[in-house]
C-alpha cells in the first residue's frame, strides 16, 4: 500500500479527485467504482469543480457503486442512487445510462446480485475504486467475517453500522439491516483502488488495517495483498499510526 498523509478532510477530498481525474484524462472510458457515505462527497464536489471548472470529461465513462440498501427504491430520498444523483451524477456530463447502482427494491435479489456482477465483468471490470472504511474496519458494506472471496450479495449490517448510518433517517428503526454490496473479491478485482479515511473516528480502524494482521475480522486489511492500493489518509485519522508507519508514508503538506 502506498500511504498518502495530508492535514485534513479537505486536502484529503482535493488529493483524492486529482487521482481519479488522472485517470479519466488517460483513459476516456474509465470505469468507475464508486462510494456513498459522508467520506467521499468532498472528492465528489472538488471533482465537479474540474468538471465546471477545467472541462473533466466524465461523456465517456461507466460507474458502479458498491452498494444499496435492501428495500428502498431508488427514489428514496436516503437511497444510495439519490445520494449519488445529489452529489455527483447530476453535475456532471457522465451519461445517466452508464451509472450503476444495484437495485434495492427488487423481488429476487439474488438474480439482482448476480446481474449486477455479470454487468461489471462486461464492463470490463473497474479501474479505479474508491473506498471509505468503516469503524469496524469495513468496506463496502463487508463486515468483518466476510469471506475474501465473497462477489455481489445481501448482507446483514452490524449494529454498529446501522447506528452509523442513522445520522442519515429519522430514527435508528428507519435505517434498513440489510444491504447489496460488492464481495471482498469483487472490489479486489479492481486494477486501482483509493482508500480515504478521515477524522478520528476511524484512527483504530486504520491502524488495524494498516499495522495489524490480515485477517477477514478487519475487511480492510485484506486489501494489502492487492498490488495497487493508495490510502489517503488525514492527520486524525493517522494519529493511532506508529512512527514507521508515519515516517514510509509520502506527506503531502507544505
Amino acid at each position: 500500500m502506498k500511504v498518502l498523509l495530508v492535514e485534513g478532510y479537505q486536502e484529503m477530498s482535493k488529493v483524492a479527485a486529482q487521482l481519479f481525474a488522472q485517470e479519466v484524462r488517460s483513459k476516456a472510458d474509465l470505469v468507475l467504482g464508486l462510494a456513498t457515505g459522508g467520506t467521499p462527497v468532498g472528492m465528489y464536489a472538488e471533482l465537479i469543480r474540474m468538471h465546471q471548472e477545467e472541462g473533466l470529461d466524465f461523456s465517456q465513462a461507466t460507474s458502479f457503486n458498491l452498494d444499496e440498501y435492501v428495500g428502498l427504491s431508488s427514489e428514496h430520498p436516503q437511497s444510495y442512487r439519490m445520494y449519488m444523483q445529489e452529489n455527483f451524477f447530476g453535475q456532471v456530463n457522465i451519461d445517466p445510462r452508464k451509472t450503476h447502482i444495484p437495485r434495492g427494491d427488487v423481488q429476487d435479489l439474488g438474480a439482482e446480485c448476480s446481474r449486477y456482477e455479470q454487468s461489471i465483468v462486461a464492463a470490463g471490470g473497474i479501474d479505479i475504486q474508491v473506498l471509505g472504511i468503516g469503524n469496524n474496519g469495513h468496506i463496502g458494506f463487508n463486515e468483518p467475517g466476510s469471506a475474501p472471496d465473497t462477489r455481489t450479495r445481501v448482507v446483514q449490517l452490524t449494529m454498529s453500522t446501522i447506528e452509523a448510518n442513522a445520522r442519515y433517517f429519522e430514527a435508528v428503526d428507519e435505517v434498513p439491516t440489510q444491504a447489496i454490496s460488492m464481495g471482498i473479491q469483487t472490489i479486489m478485482s479492481a486494477k486501482k483502488i483509493v482508500l480515504l479515511a478521515s477524522g478520528v473516528a476511524k484512527a483504530e480502524a486504520v491502524r488495524n488495517m494498516l499495522e495489524g494482521e490480515v485477517t477477514p475480522a478487519v475487511p480492510a486489511s485484506l486489501l494489502r495483498s492487492h498490488p495497487d492500493v493508495t490510502v489517503v489518509v488525514d492527520e486524525q485519522a493517522a494519529s493511532q499510526l506508529s512512527p514507521a508507519t508515519i515516517g514510509g508514508a509520502v506527506t503531502t503538506r507544505k
